[in-house]
């Protein structure tokens, strides 16, 4: 990775209480392995989640960011415009949150720093997870788009073949820290690598 003036190798990284917190995880992971200072904020309902879908600790998590902020802190470095940081990724992000980021009407330190990344004019990533989509969710993702976020949903790409659910899960979180311009040397890249356009599989190759 390219050297970053220390305000933009410091990023924010929230983890709502959607379903997919191993995005979260696996970012503070290669991040740390980057050299990139990371603050993460967990909601509540994160914590929780964690216990459904994996086997981790919330100490074990805690311990994969260089700081961890209460959820409860509104005073925290994190909630003020003057602390600088790279931006912002919250993976995953849950519709409450994203509802509470777009509104400016924010309870709680995840969603009060993302406000903060948004009137600084940083990078907001948000890894939104929900499916299907009701307008409601639609119109508050296009407001947030014109507001500068980025909304990047964790859809898998089935194009570098991936063998196990941590290769799906590493190329996702590499392609969303792309848009802060790191790269953490786990995504397959279209162009980079020949053998990823070997010949489209025919009918009889498809189930």
């Amino acid at each position: 990775m390219k050297s970053l003036p220390s305000s933009q190798s410091r990023l924010i990284v929230g983890i709502s209480g959607a379903s997919g917190v191993i995005y979260g995880v696996r970012i503070l992971q290669l991040l740390r392995n980057a050299g990139v200072e990371t603050h993460l904020v967990m909601s509540k309902t994160a914590e929780i989640t964690f216990a459904y879908e994996t086997t981790l600790k919330i100490a074990e998590v805690r311990a994969l960011a260089h700081t961890h902020h209460r959820i409860d802190d509104m005073a925290a470095s994190i909630s003020s415009g003057s602390y600088r940081t790279a931006g912002m990724i919250v993976a995953p992000c849950s519709m409450r949150s994203m509802s509470e980021i777009a509104t400016g009407v924010t309870t709680t330190l995840l969603t009060r720093a993302a406000d903060v990344t948004l009137k600084e004019r940083r990078r907001l990533v948000l890894m939104v997870r929900e499916t299907p989509l009701h307008t409601g969710h639609l119109r508050t993702m296009t407001a947030l788009s014109e507001m500068g976020a980025i909304i990047a949903p964790p859809v898998p790409a089935f194009y570098a073949k991936p063998d196990t659910l941590n290769d799906m899960v590493d190329h996702t979180v590499g392609r969303a820290l792309d848009l802060f311009d790191i790269d953490v040397g786990v995504v397959d890249r279209w162009g980079e690598q020949p053998e990823l356009r070997s010949r489209p599989a025919g009918q009889d190759d498809v189930a």
